[in-house]
């Protein structure tokens, strides 16, 4: 747990929370729907976006979520397509800024990138105490947003992921998919619990099973650079 509790781990996840839930609201304001900007969500701002359980659990095994941003498919022309389009923007801000950090650490030099996502906060630095403190929020920054956002593609409400595959649910098979919708939140939890007391990490392995193959790829891109 002391892992997840140094300055630098929780400063990216204030970072990787406040930019998850800003994508959503600027995406859903863009097509239509001004419900996240008149609720005063279309900030980085921590403290609009925190979710205490959602953080907690971040701080306790790695993976979290934030407070859900407000959002009314009524302002939608295509309700189906824009709330995908909506959910799609939290895990793809989390894609980008970890490539962001990625990159610059490679240019500071710190390429010695490893496809294991806890090596990436073990490696020691060099140089400087703000520059070491620079390079742990990055490194800190590339598995906090890769996590979430592999976290929150999990099809199972409300997470991103169950809004998602909604898009290609058909009609007809709708009401039975927004049963399984309400039954979410109740399925997670017995995901989260089982990881914790039972030690059956189904979401570690779904976490994990994302986050590998792009840590992969950094190892290599940062090999060719």
């Amino acid at each position: 747990m002391s892992t997840f509790l140094n300055p630098p781990f929780i400063i990216a996840i204030l970072i990787a929370l406040s930019v998850h839930e800003w994508a959503h609201g600027v995406v859903a304001n863009w097509l239509g729907d001004p419900t996240a900007k008149m609720d005063g969500r279309l900030t980085v701002n921590p403290i609009s976006h925190l979710d205490p359980v959602g953080t907690l659990m971040f701080l306790v095994v790695g993976f979290g979520w934030a407070k859900p941003v407000p959002v009314d498919p009524r302002y939608f022309k295509n309700p189906k397509r824009d709330m995908t389009l909506v959910a799609l923007a939290g895990p793809a801000s989390n894609f980008i800024m970890a490539f962001v950090a990625f990159f610059i650490l490679v240019m500071m030099g710190k390429n010695g990138m490893t496809s294991s996502a806890m090596g990436l906060l073990s490696s020691a630095g060099s140089g400087s105490p703000i520059m070491i403190l620079i390079e742990q929020v990055l490194k800190s920054a590339i598995f906090v947003n890769l996590a979430l956002m592999a976290f929150n593609l999990l099809p199972i409400a409300p997470l991103d992921g169950s809004k998602i595959i909604h898009a290609f649910i058909p009609y007809q098979h709708e009401q039975q998919y927004q049963l399984f919708m309400q039954r979410g939140p109740y399925i997670l939890l017995l995901l989260i619990l089982a990881g914790i007391f039972l030690n059956v990490p189904i979401l570690s392995m779904w976490v994990f099973g994302i986050m590998s193959p792009i840590l992969d790829l950094m190892s290599m891109i940062a090999g060719i650079l």
